[in-house]
């Protein structure tokens, strides 16, 4: 078993992609500052170096801006109360948010981004306008990728973005990683018309931890990021979704389950499938999940996921896509590809190539594979977002097709299409019923659904709430017509009565109000509010007569 202080790209633990090393501290963990600054050049030349990358995909139709936005979350803390020294921390404490913006651009002949522009990002990930430096020349990360430093990339910074909204796609990273990890899925993404945000992956403080407490941490970066698009002029913040690899493929189902405005997942190769046990852990029940998933799986065994679990125990638990069954799930099996390898930047990094990857990988295939079959991964993302954040059937008849109809070579992927089935009746779904059918039908509603779907349970304070949030919202007809079914199904409650009352008065039917309010008042004589109601209303009745 290969665990984690063997090196960042260790595929058995699965939740790596280009992690800080779990062994550093928050300093260790930024990227060299004064090699850094003499390699990284503003030259938009590709560097010709054997590891060079670039997508093996057409981009879309725009071009790409990029826009760092460094930001705080202050409902969180994120310093220590006293410093390395034993001193008050003097800086910000609360939780740096450095967050990227990848958006649809006019085309202009500004200078590109560079790998090293990106890489650069990272002494600053955490200590906004403080570079912090790690002078080791033989890290593990920024040796391997510095000679593809001045590559150009597809971005440009601060470009102007096109006037119009587009669908907001968060990108979470894997464990304890810059929020620049899959840069060219990023960009790829936006040239096709999607705002693209990502931030750092991390844990309570900089680094991931491999437990509930760390992934709740990134799961509420990632609803935070929800929140903020809301701010930009090109988000359409009415159509979410969130893509994540390894560890940041367990927090965006996390985040999904407290946060519905989040529509659609795509995993690559995320923990869900390898940390099943946090799912669980989490009180998350993937039945009862009705979102679409897209899942793409990279080479994995049995023996793989009983080491990991024999290692971490909390990783054990019923499998999420096995339950995944409300909504669409799409997996995608790359044939050709392992876990590092769903990460753009590891494709520049020559140490692991010279390394690591022939122990890693499965059977001959090569670094070319691994090329191709990224640009395969992010066509099928791409065509999931399309599909179930634009509504676009092309898109979904791509999911469904086999992948030789979809222009797929042998021997690249496998795809399966399963789609959503019928999911336990809730009081989501029963609303949506009533509001088809019209609130002078709730009784019948009511009753036929109790029949058809006796899992469903509405209680008393289920239907008093409801009545209020009518009320509140200025619908008092349908108000009147969910407090008189909560008075059916609780009549001797004095709060239900207290809600009927009220709906009768806002209903403007003061009669049945002042009889409703004098029944409260005979089993409550002591109702200060049902009494104050009462003479309010016989004083109008008066002032009309």
């Amino acid at each position: 078993m290969r665990i984690q202080n063997e090196g960042r790209f260790s595929l058995r633990v699965r939740c790596k992609g280009l992690a800080r090393p779990v062994v550093s501290n928050r300093i260790r963990a930024i990227f060299i500052a004064g090699l850094l600054a003499a390699w990284i050049s503003a030259s938009t030349a590709r560097a010709e170096t054997h590891y060079s990358f670039q997508i093996h995909a057409q981009l879309g139709p725009y071009a790409v801006g990029f826009r760092l936005v460094e930001q705080y979350d202050y409902s969180r803390t994120f310093a220590p109360l006293v410093d390395e020294l034993g001193k008050p921390f003097q800086s910000e404490r609360a939780r740096p948010i450095q967050t990227l913006i990848w958006y649809p651009a006019e085309s202009n002949r500004a200078h590109h981004i560079t790998v090293g522009d990106y890489v650069a990002l990272g002494r600053t990930e955490a200590s906004f306008g403080h570079p912090q430096s790690f002078d080791d020349p033989a890290d593990y990360f920024t040796s391997g990728i510095r000679p593809t430093y001045p590559d150009a990339m597809a971005a440009i910074r601060d470009a102007p973005q096109v006037p119009k909204r587009f669908p907001v796609v968060i990108y979470a990273p894997s464990f304890s990683s810059g929020a620049w990890e899959n840069a060219d899925l990023c960009e790829y993404l936006a040239s096709f018309g999607y705002l693209v945000i990502a931030s750092p992956g991390m844990g309570v403080h900089h680094d991931s931890t491999h437990d509930l407490t760390g992934v709740n941490a990134q799961a509420r970066d990632i609803s935070f990021l929800i929140g903020y698009a809301r701010k930009l002029p090109n988000a359409d913040s009415g159509h979410v979704a969130v893509v994540g690899w390894s560890w940041g493929g367990l927090s965006n189902l996390i985040a999904a389950a407290d946060d519905n405005r989040i529509q659609a997942l795509a995993d690559l190769d995320g923990s869900i499938r390898y940390w099943p046990g946090l799912v669980k852990a989490a009180g998350i029940d993937p039945s009862r999940m009705t979102i679409p998933l897209l899942y793409v799986k990279s080479q994995d065994t049995i023996e793989d996921q009983a080491n990991l679990e024999e290692a971490y125990g909390a990783a054990a638990g019923p499998s999420v896509l096995n339950h995944w069954t409300g909504g669409d799930l799409i997996t995608v099996q790359m044939l050709q590809m392992i876990h590092p390898e769903f990460g753009s930047m590891v494709f520049r990094n020559r140490n692991f190539w010279d390394n690591e990857f022939d122990r890693l990988r499965f059977a001959d295939y090569t670094r070319g594979d691994g090329v191709e079959s990224y640009a395969w991964m992010a066509r099928y993302v791409r065509e999931f977002l399309d599909a179930y954040l634009q509504h676009n059937q092309t898109a979904i008849s791509f999911l469904k097709s086999s992948p030789s109809k979809a222009g797929v070579p042998e021997h690249v992927l496998g795809v399966t299409f399963r789609p959503g089935g019928s999911t336990q009746f809730n009081e989501t779904a029963f609303r949506q019923e009533v509001g088809r059918a019209g609130f002078n039908h709730l009784q019948d509603v009511y009753a036929s659904t109790k029949k058809e779907h006796p899992e469903l349970k509405l209680s008393s304070d289920d239907l008093t709430s409801w009545a209020w949030g009518l009320m509140n919202e200025d619908h008092p007809v349908e108000a009147l017509a969910v407090a008189k079914l909560a008075a059916d199904e609780n009549p001797s409650s004095n709060w239900v009565i207290t809600t009927l009352a009220a709906a009768y008065l806002r209903s403007g039917d003061k009669k049945d109000a002042i009889s409703t309010y004098q029944q409260l008042l005979r089993k409550n004589p002591a109702d200060a509010l049902a009494r104050s109601a009462l003479a309010q209303l016989n004083a109008q009745s008066g002032n009309d007569h």
